[in-house]
């Protein structure tokens, strides 16, 4: 598989991302069992063996269980550590955590990101984050606290690069201006029934368009040499043979697809991302699924080359109206 390099880093990546969300199991407490580490043992190698290299986590992930089982398929390939790079995220925090009663909150706190570095790293089996994303954006966050965890997280080893997730121009900027490491990644939801951060910039200015719901987000990311990662970049799966009763605009979409995909002679999943990795922004997938199958059929992207034609054919169906 063809690589980017993380712009601002020495980290050399797959094109696509395997992102480890439903490893580990259930989302309840109880360990992950032989069976779990098997299936993630699998999945992680069928990813490694299609040439992905870039392994995607968070510390809330199956409540921890995606990490602790990633963790144990490295204690049994111990070589794989050095041939990958990892990267977790960290600052949602559940209801009734630590205390009963305790909401569901975002924190960005110094002492609650050096927590949750310290419990990734013990249950990943690692001694390092190649990179550390904060999570989803914290209203109270102060940045001078996260430039202090990040100065003592980079200094002690036990991150290499940070990054955020779902974060918009204007937050990337006011962390940037407080951190002394470059913001490396924004992953952000990104596919084609949910383009957002491509459409803004043709509605901008236009009747009918939230022209205030602009951000510029991923024209600031290219001008600030930040990568774009895309979860979701399949769209759950929703493009792949949808029902009858499901929206006119996804059956377009996916009868499309499906054309597209016999055509090219290549698979549904790959035409869906191929529509991500045709944009100049380089922006990698994070593909998601749990099935080896059709892991193996999203790392076809790869090979697959979109006409300006075909991609703006994909983007005017699945946006539901014609370009302005």
């Amino acid at each position: 598989m063809k690589r980017y390099r993380i712009p601002q880093t020495d980290l050399e990546v797959s094109r696509i991302g395997y992102g480890c969300m439903n490893l580990g199991g259930a989302w309840n407490r109880a360990l992950p069992g032989a069976a779990e580490i098997a299936k993630a043992a699998r999945l992680i190698m069928t990813a490694y063996e299609q040439g992905v290299n870039l392994f995607d986590h968070a510390d809330i992930y199956t409540l921890g269980k995606s990490e602790a089982v990633f963790g144990q398929v490295l204690l049994q390939q111990p070589e794989l550590r050095e041939r990958i790079v990892i990267q977790s995220k960290c600052g949602i925090r559940f209801r009734d955590d630590p205390r009963p009663g305790d909401p569901g909150r975002y924190d960005f706190s110094y002492d609650h990101i050096l927590q949750s570095v310290e419990e990734s790293l013990s249950r990943l089996q690692t001694g390092y984050l190649d990179v550390l994303l904060l999570h989803r954006p914290d209203p109270l966050v102060e940045p001078e606290e996260v430039a202090r965890a990040f100065d003592d997280l980079q200094r002690s080893g036990k991150v290499r690069y940070f990054g955020v997730s779902n974060h918009t121009a204007g937050q990337i900027a006011l962390l940037q201006k407080y951190c002394d490491q470059p913001l490396v990644i924004n992953q952000v939801e990104l596919n084609l029934m949910h383009a957002h951060l491509i459409d803004e910039g043709v509605i901008a200015n236009q009747a009918g368009g939230n022209y205030t719901a602009a951000t510029g987000t991923l024209d600031y990311c290219r001008r600030n040499e930040v990568m774009i990662q895309a979860w979701a970049p399949v769209a759950g799966g929703k493009l792949f043979n949808p029902p009858e009763q499901a929206d006119e605009r996804v059956r377009e979409t996916a009868g499309l697809v499906a054309r597209l995909a016999q055509e090219k002679n290549t698979s549904q999943e790959a035409i869906v991302l191929a529509w991500l990795l045709r944009h100049p922004a380089r922006i990698q997938p994070i593909i998601g699924t749990t099935n080896p199958d059709r892991l193996v059929a999203s790392c076809l992207a790869d090979d697959v080359v979109l006409a300006r034609e075909e991609w703006f054919a994909l983007f005017v169906t699945a946006r539901g109206a014609p370009l302005p």
